[in-house]
């Protein structure tokens, strides 16, 4: 089986973030694997596993994207490939990411490929989507569970706190939800041979695309941090007096009743 991963480097919400000349203040910033690419790394490797093929992680970006594409093959991927587009464009947006790994993947004959559900640092969600309209095949977002039985398949997905059962057929774009799998941490031995693992490097010209096939179609006009919200506070004794208490700040100081 023929198996793409979509994989996007982020950075760390975990780690603190800083804004400096309306731009993400990325020195000093910690890089990681979007989690939901984790979910769909790990399970790219488990439908390999289980029934046999490759599986190649792509990423849209810059050099720095190479260790997150080599952490990937640590986890168990065979290949990798970089678009490397940090000379070719100011700025790209979800319709630049989705029209370079369509031109990328059109020849390829994926039986599958995989991608996280959204980014965390965009939260759009509209990667994987677009590039299975791109290729003329069908997708399933945010999904938890795959079943795969030759061409046929069958996928369950998270819809607002419940679950939809789906039957579908290769090739298939899906995108991992939350929930799907636990994704592995790389072994000593798997770090060891990603370094002998395949990673390619590609540009635009590659691709033969140039930057007006690629333009982003919008422009983000100020990045800002969340404003500070004021502690909390805990109203203590009987409960008559605490509702009596909350009441009178909701009006006098929240001005909300």
């Amino acid at each position: 089986m023929n198996i793409y991963v979509l994989m996007k480097r982020t950075f760390d919400t975990e780690e603190k973030i800083t804004i400096s000349g309306g731009q993400i203040n990325e020195d000093g910033a910690e890089f990681i694997i979007n989690p939901y690419d984790e979910y769909a790394v790990e399970e790219a490797i488990q439908v390999r596993d289980a029934h046999g093929g490759e599986v190649t992680v792509v990423s849209v970006g810059n050099e720095e994207a190479e260790k997150q594409l080599r952490t990937a093959l640590a986890m168990g991927a065979d290949k990798a490939v970089l678009i490397n587009t940090e000379d070719d464009l100011d700025y790209s947006d979800q319709y630049t990411t989705a029209k370079i790994l369509a031109e990328f993947l059109k020849d390829k004959e994926a039986d599958l490929i995989i991608g996280g559900n959204v980014a965390i640092d965009g939260g759009s969600g509209q990667v994987g989507p677009r590039v299975a309209e791109l290729l003329g095949i069908p997708y399933v977002t945010t999904i938890t569970k795959l079943e795969i039985n030759g061409s046929d398949v069958k996928v369950v997905r998270d819809v607002e706190g419940d679950s939809e059962v789906i039957e579908t057929s290769l090739p298939l774009l899906v995108t991992a939800q939350q929930g799907l799998n636990e994704p592995r941490y790389p072994s000593l031995p798997g770090i060891m041979k990603a370094k002998k693992k395949p990673l390619d490097e590609l540009e635009l010209d590659d691709l033969d695309l140039d930057e007006d096939d690629v333009e982003a179609k919008t422009k983000t006009i100020e990045i800002y941090l969340p404003a500070q919200k004021a502690a909390g506070r805990v109203l203590e004794g009987e409960l008559t007096d605490q509702v009596k208490e909350l009441v009178s700040l909701l009006h006098n100081e929240a001005k909300v009743v």
